[in-house]
């Protein structure tokens, strides 16, 4: 079963079990994921070679060459984003497969829905890092040096914990962007810390008493009720 393709880019998903297989692509494809699937080790390689995947999910246990090894394999010529399925809840198993370049792991039986929150999300974080940062942005005498990591309102300097300044990175790196709290959350947490999407409200609330944004009347850090946050492309006007 093959779908390659799609708005989203192509997921390779490399799973014994037939049905499992299909459950996972009918989500993925619902995404706007193209998907292709292999249910043998063997031809594992390549199928990744074939199809130039965004995406790899990726069960430990397959006939003729387990998923360990394609994983090993995989990563010596590519860094596309793996995620491991198992049925084994060791953490020695969960440990080996982050150690051998698995970006996440999932115990079976997962489900379908968060496998592909979890996709979505690595995918999320996986293009952000790709994008070579320009060195300075600045708006409205804000100004965050992407290089030396720091930031000035006015030409003084402003001092920022490192997760407030993953967050006002984000926000200045794309003026008018509404960022939901999830997408916040992904910037500031890269390394699978468990935290809630409320936190990110803390956060700005303490972002905007340093870069002196008002907060009955922001020009920075705008809300967008319900959703989350963004950054005034026009720092003159003032907003929620």
């Amino acid at each position: 079963m093959s779908q390659p393709g799609g708005t989203q880019g192509t997921v390779l998903i490399i799973e014994d079990d037939r049905n499992t297989a299909a459950l996972v692509a009918t989500y993925l494809e619902r995404e706007g994921f193209g998907t292709v699937v292999v249910h043998d080790g063997g031809e594992a390689l390549r199928a990744a070679d074939g199809c130039a995947p965004v995406f790899v999910i990726l069960d430990v246990m397959l006939p003729n060459v387990d998923g360990w090894e394609i994983c090993r394999s995989l990563r010596k010529v590519s860094d596309v984003p793996v995620l491991m399925l198992t049925a084994r809840e060791e953490e020695v198993d969960r440990v080996a497969g982050l150690a051998m370049g698995a970006d996440d792991y999932v115990i079976k039986p997962f489900s379908p829905r968060e496998l592909v929150e979890r996709v979505k999300a690595i995918l999320r974080r996986s293009r952000a890092r790709s994008v070579p940062p320009s060195p300075v942005i600045s708006s409205g005498g804000l100004e965050l040096d992407q290089v030396k990591h720091t930031v000035t309102r006015d030409g003084a300097p402003v001092s920022l914990t490192l997760s407030e300044y993953k967050l006002l990175q984000a926000l200045m790196g794309a003026p008018g962007k509404a960022f939901s709290r999830e997408e916040l959350l992904d910037h500031c947490y890269r390394n699978g810390e468990v935290v809630i999407d409320r936190v990110i409200d803390v956060h700005i609330g303490k972002l905007r008493q340093k870069i002196g944004d008002d907060t009955t009347r922001p020009r920075f850090i705008q809300t967008v009720r319900g959703y989350g946050y963004r950054f005034s492309d026009a720092p003159g006007e003032v907003g929620e």
